[in-house]
């Protein structure tokens, strides 16, 4: 009911308008005053009448105006939510994580890019999140780095293609062992982005390859089979023993909003003795 009580006041401010107006055009039919002096009498009685049936000028323009930033910020933050949702639906049914257990965590932070392109990122999960450093940080497409540092709520993450991350790899499917990344893996006409790789034998490289992690002793800093990336272009040897060229990473860190922390726990068992030559 207290909802009707501005509309019927708005009713009658209304009818009262009409009224004036026709009261006003019926003096002007009957040969009352001049023209000008009914337009400043109409301008006295319907200027207050107006000014309460139309918005307030300014103010309501104002309020207008912060209605629709608030819908738009609302429409942009929505938009976000479902992109980051459909990012970690990704992220848990890719193989990156199969069988894995994995802390989901959203970038908030990524430190000024160097020459190797974007080199740290800040992840919202930390030490009370169960993270530690040395973990293998991976998003849907495949491996993005290892923390390097913790505080209670943030981590600090390594990305793949800076000068402190290096990782062993095993390349195609005969899986020769490689090493990747870092600035002590050198790559000729490398372009931002790129990774190097260099097999450490001598052996078959080829444009295409696939190029997964080697994997580290429990699972530190790298769980094996993660997705590095593939071969793009294969170097001449020029004297080298061992083949080099060059990856393109598996995933865009430019782009990532959601990534996965993976828990890998350490072997708690002793691996038992075998015979060799059995039949």
């Amino acid at each position: 009911m207290r909802g009707d009580a501005p509309d019927r006041r708005r009713r009658r401010l209304v009818a009262l308008a009409v009224l004036v107006t026709c009261a006003l055009l019926l003096v002007d039919l009957v040969g009352g005053p001049g023209l000008g002096l009914l337009r400043r009498g109409a301008a006295t009685v319907l200027g207050p009448l107006e000014r309460v049936l139309a918005p307030s000028g300014r103010a309501g323009e104002d309020q207008l105006r912060r209605e629709n930033e608030d819908l738009q910020n609302a429409l942009r933050q929505s938009e976000v939510a479902g992109a980051e949702s459909a990012e970690l639906s990704a992220l848990l049914s890719s193989p990156s994580t199969a069988g894995a257990r994995v802390v989901p965590a959203r970038v908030v932070g990524v430190a000024a890019p160097g020459p190797q392109g974007v080199v740290r990122l800040t992840i919202d999960v930390g030490s009370r999140d169960g993270i530690d450093v040395d973990r293998t940080v991976v998003a849907s497409g495949g491996l993005v780095g290892r923390v390097a540092s913790v505080a209670p709520w943030t981590s600090d993450v390594l990305v793949l293609g800076g000068p402190d991350v290096v990782v062993g790899a095993r390349v195609g499917t005969a899986g020769a062992l490689a090493t990747v990344g870092g600035s002590t893996v050198a790559a000729t006409d490398r372009t931002q982005g790129e990774l190097g790789l260099a097999l450490v034998q001598t052996g078959a490289l080829a444009v295409g390859d696939e190029v997964r992690t080697l994997g580290s002793v429990d699972g530190r800093p790298f769980v094996p089979g993660v997705l590095v990336g593939r071969v793009t272009a294969v170097e001449p040897q020029r004297g080298r023993l061992a083949p080099s060229g060059t990856v393109a990473p598996a995933v865009d860190v430019s782009t990532l909003s959601v990534v996965g922390v993976l828990l890998s726990a350490p072997r708690a068992t002793s691996r038992p003795a075998v015979t060799g030559g059995a039949k």
